[in-house]
């Protein structure tokens, strides 16, 4: 079960992930359930991004609510 941080943060790295503080706690949560990964940009940036079980995830909670 997400807290609701976590939740929010999972949200953000699906529609912002540009906007992720690199240093939230949520990630760290988030990355050990495999619901995100740090994907490296050609701009030699990491980047947040959710996967496919953070997609899946996701939509099981948005059926839900």
């Amino acid at each position: 079960m997400l807290s609701p941080h976590e939740f929010a943060t999972l949200l953000l790295v699906k529609d912002a992930p540009g906007q992720v503080d690199m240093e939230r706690t949520e990630l760290d949560a988030l990355l050990e359930r495999q619901l995100v990964q740090l994907e490296n940009l050609a701009s030699g940036q990491q980047q947040w991004s959710v996967t496919d079980i953070g997609n899946s995830a996701l939509k099981a909670i948005k059926r839900f609510s």
